[in-house]
């Protein structure tokens, strides 16, 4: 596999189209936003440039990466020739679908076509396309450059060549991979989310603050980073919607969101993207 093209220019397209020009793909990032594609460079850059000033890429191998990243915003021509196509959009089922649908007959009947869904059925996706044994899930974390996780989400339909293949370019990326069948939260987000709900309610009964809260799982269980700063990481308004779906599906009641992220999410207080949510947070460069 040589070339891969990403769709969507947000948080996770754009770390997702690092990733892979930093692993030697020659990678397009497309979004219908012009405006998302200049944030994404600038984001990019500053990820790269924080790497070359930590000693971590030599200026060099930034120059080589960058030469193997293009942008455009036409996705006709941006997923041109991809041998995998990672759509990294919004995460809605009916826009995903659309989107799939357009995707089949612009690339290869031999291209693997991802979703980085982190909840919706990657079933339902693949059946917008002609040829949904070649659509599997591609789930990244955020952020996608340093996170090392990638949950390899596979439909009945999916055939074990195209999981092969996405598992060698996991690897190539230097992530590692988790192969799960297509249910309800996967075994990542059906797990972090009960976690951070939880965590949620603790903070709503005045049983901890944020902080005492987040150490607890940090120093106690060894856990990088807590439950309710990952949440504000992911985006409130994302944990949010996969509570609620994951509440329809599967009808437990640790599923169901608890009024302090409601409310939150009502306010636009989203966590890191907003600057604030559990906690306060600056406003990038």
């Amino acid at each position: 596999m040589r070339r891969i093209a990403v769709v969507g220019a947000g948080t996770m397209g754009h770390g997702i189209a690092q990733v892979a020009a930093g692993a030697g793909y020659e990678t397009m990032l497309t979004d219908a936003c012009e405006e998302a594609l200049d944030t994404a460079v600038r984001r990019i850059n500053d990820n790269l440039e924080g790497a070359v000033a930590r000693g971590k890429l030599t200026r060099e191998a930034l120059h080589t990466l960058r030469n193997r990243l293009g942008i455009d915003p036409e996705l006709e021509h941006a997923v041109a020739g991809a041998e995998l196509v990672i759509e990294a959009i919004v995460e809605d089922l009916d826009a995903k679908r659309a989107l799939f649908r357009r995707l089949d007959p612009l690339v290869a009947p031999e291209a693997i076509l991802a979703t980085n869904t982190s909840s919706l059925s990657v079933t339902a996706i693949a059946a917008a396309t002609r040829v949904p044994e070649r659509v599997l899930g591609m789930h990244f974390f955020n952020p996608v450059h340093i996170m090392k996780l990638i949950e390899i989400v596979v439909p009945d339909r999916t055939n074990r060549e195209s999981v092969e293949r996405v598992r060698e370019v996991v690897t190539r990326m230097g992530k590692q991979s988790i192969v799960v069948q297509d249910s309800p939260g996967f075994a990542s987000s059906r797990l972090g989310v009960v976690l951070g709900l939880e965590a949620m309610r603790m903070l709503e009964a005045g049983v901890a603050s944020a902080e005492d809260i987040d150490q607890a799982m940090e120093l106690g269980y060894g856990h990088p980073m807590g439950p309710l700063k990952v949440s504000d990481l992911v985006g409130l308004d994302v944990r949010l919607a996969i509570a609620e779906q994951l509440h329809r599906q599967l009808g437990d009641a640790h599923y169901r969101p608890p009024e302090i992220l409601r409310h939150k999410v009502a306010a636009g207080e989203l966590g890191k993207k907003t600057g604030k949510g559990f906690y306060e947070w600056p406003a990038e460069k």
